[in-house]
């Protein structure tokens, strides 16, 4: 019997409007920026076939990061919801999205964030969720805050929420931040200039959305997430600045 299973024997190359392995401006990555040529490692059936990353990994209000506490969380509610994806304009059905970010003061909950800020007892600030059959996904949050860095002088990041997009397998991860609309810290915030077309980097910032929008309860924001192709959401370094 033919094995249906079919292993591609090239990639679309990346678009130049992801940032570079190194930005100058972005003082931590001097650190773990390759200093060799990369080397491209081939997806092979161990790839593609396993561990499977679905649903079962997301329980049942995983992707409401204002619940399952004892009491509500302090900050402005939002929803964000969007669409994944791939290079062709077609939707990536059963991705696994993992997001975490920063509390409505600015901190996150993590031993290593010094940050003056008073942590939120009712908010650990990680979601998760599984894009439907129309590449669909939404979570229920709080409006990040920002914070301050020791990047350079008086730093400060803009407001974000990280993503971390999942294929079938651990190997086939993917990581970038979103962005609010009209954020005064996106001139001097190195990571986000590191994107070097302003066209892309504008597909990091999500758009409010009043059809979302919960009446008397929380703002909508939407944002897609574009894999590859001509317009790519351009993709960031995992290891960043928290």
């Amino acid at each position: 019997m033919p094995n249906p299973t079919r292993l591609p024997h090239t990639y679309r190359r990346d678009a130049p409007s992801h940032p570079p392995l190194d930005f100058p401006g972005y003082r931590s990555n001097v650190l773990r920026v390759p200093h060799r040529p990369l080397v491209l490692l081939p997806q092979r059936l161990t790839e593609i076939t396993g561990p499977l990353l679905g649903e079962e990994r997301v329980g049942a209000h995983d992707d409401d990061l204002t619940a399952g506490h004892a009491d509500e969380p302090q900050g402005q509610r939002i929803i964000v919801s969007g669409r994944v994806l791939d290079g062709d304009g077609r939707p990536v059905a059963g991705t696994l999205l993992e997001v975490w970010q920063a509390n409505a003061g600015g901190r996150y909950r993590h031993d290593g964030d010094r940050h003056p800020a008073p942590l939120d007892p009712n908010f650990t600030g990680v979601g998760r969720t599984v894009t439907d059959a129309g590449g669909r996904y939404s979570f229920t949050t709080i409006q990040p805050g920002a914070y301050p860095w020791r990047n350079h002088d008086n730093a400060w990041r803009p407001a974000h929420i990280h993503f971390s997009l999942f294929g079938t397998a651990f190997t086939q991860r993917l990581i970038t931040q979103m962005y609010f609309p009209g954020d005064p810290l996106f001139a001097q915030d190195p990571i986000y200039n590191s994107v070097r077309d302003p066209r892309a980097r504008e597909a990091m910032v999500a758009r409010f959305d009043l059809g979302t929008t919960v009446p008397e309860w929380a703002l909508g924001y939407r944002w897609d997430i574009v894999l590859r192709g001509k317009n790519p959401t351009p993709l960031e370094d995992e290891d960043d600045d928290e």
